[in-house]
């Protein structure tokens, strides 16, 4: 999954962003909201963590942007994408004025970064259409915040890479994920992406899941298909 930090605290974005990829997420950063408008044209993030005291403005004003922009559907800026909004504006009031401009939540700081992603994940979760924290599909069961596989009740290992492809795949099942899709959800900007970095990851799952979970569409793509979801 992929992550957008707008933050100008140096401190505080370098602590999310060494926290957040130990816990298998891709993280680009931002620091005012010019970059980070540009970075909503060009990129697709999969949430946005916003701060409210920037720079060249406030956080709030490219939450109202995003939400109103008219990008054609699967189209840049998404206006659906998810904001988690974190700033030390701790009033009732400041909080419902970030609500209602369009924002998921709402964490005041200083926050516990175990916090921050219990709600992140719900912000995930909400955004592929899930109520339930477990994703089942046949005799495969994983669970995003616990990091951790099950196939049959077996624990199965995987890295931080194909526990995210997976996840990826399972979110989106029955839609064929491109590799430019796929890779711009697991990889951030600073990332050096090897040519077969991602078959390699779908190799390596095939061989640890079964050959039959993974399909590939050719020359589209890859997907897992809807039919044994639970």
């Amino acid at each position: 999954m992929r992550i957008l930090v707008v933050e100008d605290d140096v401190g505080i974005a370098d602590g999310l962003q060494a926290n957040l990829q130990q816990r298998g997420y891709a993280v680009d950063r931002c620091d005012t909201l010019t970059h980070a408008w540009a970075a909503l044209q060009a990129e697709p993030f999969d949430a946005v963590l916003l701060d409210l005291g920037l720079p060249d403005g406030d956080g709030g004003t490219l939450l109202q942007r995003l939400r109103q922009a008219s990008a054609a559907p699967g189209g840049l800026p998404a206006p659906d994408t998810p904001v988690l909004i974190m700033t030390a504006r701790d009033e009732v009031q400041q909080r419902i004025a970030g609500l209602d401009l369009g924002a998921d939540d709402y964490l005041v700081k200083p926050f516990d970064v175990d916090e921050l992603e219990a709600r992140l994940r719900a912000l995930l979760r909400r955004a592929a259409g899930r109520s339930h924290p477990v994703i089942r599909h046949g005799a495969l069961e994983i669970d995003p915040a616990a990091h951790t596989v099950l196939q049959a009740g077996v624990p199965v290992e995987l890295s931080p890479r194909e526990f995210a492809v997976l996840l990826v795949l399972l979110e989106s099942r029955g839609r064929v994920q491109s590799r430019q899709q796929l890779e711009a959800r697991l990889y951030n900007w600073q990332d050096a992406i090897e040519s077969n970095a991602l078959e390699v990851h779908i190799h390596h799952l095939r061989r640890k899941l079964g050959s039959t979970l993974i399909h590939t569409m050719r020359g589209v793509g890859y997907f897992i298909p809807r039919d044994e979801a639970a």
